[in-house]
């Protein structure tokens, strides 16, 4: 045996069916190939030629975890690698990539204790229905199987949040670091000029540079959970689906004859298979804890089972009756204490965040929640992040929210507070 040849094998399985696949590779050629269940051999056929043929649902499944292993291309300046997540609007990015788009899925972990882990985007059914959209318009997919490095990257970090009396947003986390990371490496391995993805967002020049903007559809703005992408890497990036609706996107799915024009989408982390994030944390090593429930001079006004159960602004699950609606105020997880108080203790009018100013600004409207509206703010650079000063006060912010600056509708900075 050469040895530059390379063997990989891949299985999948389900209801107590399986399928194995095993690869020869050479370079980007695959030399031979024991796959039954295709509907063409592969041997002899580049590793993106042999990512676009389908064949059973199984067998499909164990030749992407096999390619995904050692996936590479010849760079060709007319590839866009599109990021898929089985709904439709990545579907439809992939249309908009052309012929030579090549697919790619990250399967990510999910809860295997979640009550509906396929609502997420990474889930096994979205990766089979991610590879069925391109296949279907006779396009490559590669999955990449990246449970447990996002488990160590994502949901680890938001537990331990959680645990400093935090309130971590995993999904900034994730598409601001580790999620388009493995897709722009993804993109180099597969020859492609960029990376598109699904996202609602658009990139625009802005004082000279090429920043993140909102959307032109505000109800499917995500310009805030992408508000951490580094903008030197917006220059290998495309978010087709910036300038419609949502209404538009499906339209244009439906128009294609593609099956997830009328998929539903999922709304919360993934990794939560469509649980209660409490019950969640509870599950992975936050343990209930009685403590004390006390007021902002340190009275009790009564207890409670778990300090990580609540945080700033929250008013369910206090369990005190008292004349006037009390919030949770802040979480001192050293002694396991809840402070709550009324309404206007929680007003907040200075906030300092660790992250960047990706322009020098002295105003901005920051969000410090996906859907919450912009507070004007004074900006002042500080090392390591930023400081600012409300025009008026904010209510329920909370330590560990992501922090998006926008100056109109372009993000400007970003940081956790």
């Amino acid at each position: 045996m050469r040895d530059s040849l390379i063997e990989v094998v891949g299985d999948s399985s389900r209801d107590g069916s399986a399928a194995l696949v095993r690869l020869l590779v050479d370079g980007d050629r695959i030399v031979d190939a024991d796959a039954e269940g295709l509907e063409r051999p592969v041997a002899g056929l580049t590793l993106l030629e042999a990512a676009a043929v389908p064949g059973e649902p199984l067998a499909a499944d164990a030749l992407a975890n096999a390619l995904g292993q050692v996936f590479r291309a010849e760079a060709d300046p007319l590839r866009v690698a599109v990021a898929m997540s089985g709904g439709v609007d990545s579907a439809v990015a992939l249309l908009r990539a052309g012929r030579k788009a090549v697919g790619v899925t990250l399967r990510l972990w999910i809860d295997p204790r979640a009550p509906d882990a396929e609502r997420a985007c990474c889930s096994p059914a979205a990766v089979i229905a991610a590879r069925e959209t391109c296949h279907a318009l006779g396009l490559p997919h590669v999955t990449l199987d990246l449970r447990e490095e996002f488990r160590r990257a994502v949901v680890g970090p938001f537990v331990r949040g959680y645990a400093r009396g935090e309130t971590p947003n995993p999904c900034v986390r994730c598409n601001g670091s580790f999620r388009f990371a493995e897709l722009l490496a993804f993109t180099r391995r597969a020859g492609a000029a960029r990376l598109a993805t699904g996202h609602y967002a658009r990139i625009v020049e802005h004082r000279g540079r090429r920043l993140l903007a909102r959307a032109t559809d505000p109800g499917k703005d995500q310009s805030y959970m992408l508000a951490r992408l580094d903008p030197r890497l917006l220059d290998r990036l495309w978010f087709p689906l910036g300038g419609q609706t949502k209404d538009e996107t499906r339209a244009e799915a439906a128009l294609a004859g593609l099956a997830v024009a009328t998929r539903s989408e999922s709304q919360e982390a993934c990794f939560l298979g469509g649980g209660d994030y409490r019950a969640f944390l509870e599950r992975h090593g936050l343990e209930p804890e009685d403590g004390p429930v006390v007021d902002e001079a340190g009275r009790e006004l009564g207890r409670h089972d778990g300090h990580w159960r609540f945080t700033a602004g929250q008013r369910r699950g206090l369990g005190i009756s008292t004349g006037t609606p009390l919030y949770a105020l802040r979480t001192e997880p050293s002694t396991i204490t809840v402070v709550a108080g009324p309404r206007q203790a929680l007003a907040v009018e200075t906030i300092s965040a660790r992250g960047r100013l990706y322009v020098s600004v002295e105003r901005a409207e920051v969000k410090w929640r996906y859907r919450s509206p912009g507070v004007p703010a004074e900006v002042e650079a500080v090392p390591g992040g930023f400081a600012l000063r409300l025009e008026r006060p904010a209510y329920g912010v909370a330590a560990g929210q992501a922090a998006v600056l926008y100056e109109d509708d372009v993000v400007v900075g970003a940081g956790t507070l």
